[in-house]
């Protein structure tokens, strides 16, 4: 009598298996050595539970066993319950024994030399501080009011393209394809010190320029320098949230500084670093008062302690004049400027830079060493080509210009349509909103998700995120100009939807 598996059909095709190897030399039965392979399989997730396994007639062929040796290991599986047999359609995994994380499926794979990797990852210090999510398919929604975004659009591809084809030239190669662990692209360098700083206000050589694989690698990399356990970091509250994980990491203790109207208020206290963001702040996108950047610049002068100073969406700026970066002022030998190409450009191209004292930048380009060794000289070059173009500067006003459109009638929307008023601040890609406390935001974010709005709920931001949940964000540099009043007037109605039910 045929068995019942080799008439099997299935919509989906049949598993493809990992290569199992069978001993003829062991004293181990070889259905045993069988059924431990297919165990092994089943268990590391590399086999479909939607799909039933091979038939026992394929696998007897593709193994050289015999098709009772083959029935044998199966009906073993069988008994153990981790595959079941299904009328007319084949054998299938038992996901329900292996969705009960039983103390039994937990031992067999740790008795089939599966790792437990729990018990060997390193629990990191920053477990229990909250984390940015940002909502799956967001591009699939309506009104995606999402920041750190951009258009896809309005990126500079064919220039982009150009300059990448060109720092192939024969002229350029070399700087492209080099292993440079000693320097990074001169021209890159030079260009930044010659074209793109002066605009913030800063002066400067080459010897004092790194460049890194995007802000965030050049946090991370003056966290592993410059903190350690005990170190105290006066940090932004609400502030950038990757800064404080990169600080906490390495064991830095956060010290919460508030923020209001004009910016970060600066320490009393004495502290090693203070993290700030005083263009834009983040993610409020208030700007610095002239007043308070001088107290905190005397004020950590004189305890000699250090200033990072993240240029946060300094280029975007719909009304006044922008103001000088810290780093900038006198006596700003103690302030690190983080800078970034990417967050304007694209996200993407993952490219920055640290402006700092020659000492410091030398002992990071060591670290940096040991890490990525240099951020890809095509991409350096290729950088350099689009600003000595003219088509860097150019971007940066298109995007200026489309931007404070949409700044423009988001305000003007929310003015209208928000219950409540709301201040707007000079600049940034986003506006930040703080509402009445008997809102949820979380709640209102889930109710925006269902009317196509998608929204960043604010409580991330703060050092104790569950008394702050009536705040949220609105970034507008990736949604269509067009489809943001219809977008704040759901929004709206979410609001309403969630007061009436709180």
């Amino acid at each position: 009598m045929t068995s019942h598996d080799d008439h099997s059909e299935s919509t989906l095709s049949p598993p493809a298996l990992s290569p199992i190897e069978i001993s003829m030399d062991s004293s181990e039965p070889l259905y045993r050595q069988l059924r431990r392979a297919l165990e092994h399989q089943i268990l590391s997730g590399v086999m479909n539970p939607d799909v039933a396994l091979p038939s026992s007639r394929a696998l007897s062929h593709e193994l050289g066993l015999s098709r009772n040796t083959v029935n044998a290991a199966i009906q073993e599986l069988v008994a153990t319950g981790l595959i079941e047999a299904r009328a007319r359609s084949g054998h299938f995994i038992n996901t329900n024994l292996l969705d009960n994380g039983s103390e039994k499926h937990h031992s067999a794979r740790l008795s089939d030399g599966s790792i437990d990797w729990e018990s060997k990852i390193r629990a990191i210090p920053d477990r229990n501080l909250p984390e940015i999510t940002k909502t799956k398919n967001w591009q699939s929604y309506p009104y995606p009011f999402v920041a750190g975004q951009i258009d896809p659009d309005e990126f500079p591809r064919l220039a982009w393209a150009r300059a990448l084809r060109t720092a192939m030239d024969p002229k350029h190669l070399p700087f492209s394809v080099r292993d440079a662990i000693d320097e990074d692209d001169p021209l890159l360098t030079d260009l930044l010190c010659q074209r793109v700083l002066p605009s913030r206000g800063i002066h400067v050589s080459p010897e004092n320029v790194l460049i890194t694989a995007g802000s965030q690698q050049g946090l991370d990399l003056l966290a592993q320098l410059l903190v350690g356990p005990d170190t105290t970091v006066g940090v932004e509250d609400p502030g950038y949230v990757d800064a404080k994980h990169a600080f906490t990491r390495v064991g830095g203790q956060l010290i919460p500084l508030p923020v209001d109207s004009q910016g970060m208020i600066p320490p009393d206290d004495q502290l090693d670093i203070v993290y700030v963001t005083p263009s834009h702040h983040s993610p409020t996108n208030v700007t610095l008062d002239p007043s308070r950047r001088l107290q905190l610049l005397t004020r950590m002068r004189e305890t000699n302690s250090l200033i990072i100073e993240d240029d946060y969406d300094s280029e975007f700026r719909y009304r006044g004049k922008p103001t000088p970066a810290l780093k900038a002022l006198p006596h700003s030998d103690h302030v690190i400027y983080l800078g970034s190409f990417s967050k304007f450009l694209a996200p993407g191209l993952r490219l920055g830079y640290i402006v700092a004292e020659p000492e410091l930048i030398e002992r990071m380009r060591t670290h940096r060493r040991y890490s990525i060794r240099h951020v890809p000289g095509h991409t350096q070059r290729a950088m350099a080509l689009l600003i000595d173009s003219g088509q860097f500067h150019r971007t940066i006003s298109r995007r200026r210009t489309q931007l404070r459109k949409k700044w423009e009638t988001l305000t003007s929307a929310l003015e209208e349509h928000l219950p409540w008023r709301v201040p707007f601040p000079a600049g940034g890609v986003s506006v930040w909103i703080q509402a009445p406390p008997e809102l949820d935001c979380r709640e209102l974010a889930e109710e925006c998700l269902r009317r196509g709005v998608v929204i960043e709920p604010g409580d991330p931001f703060f050092l104790s995120p569950e008394t702050n949940r009536n705040f949220f964000r609105l970034g507008f540099a990736v949604i269509d100009l067009d489809s943001i009043t219809p977008g704040v007037r759901h929004l709206s109605e979410a609001i309403d939807s969630v007061l009436s039910q709180a």
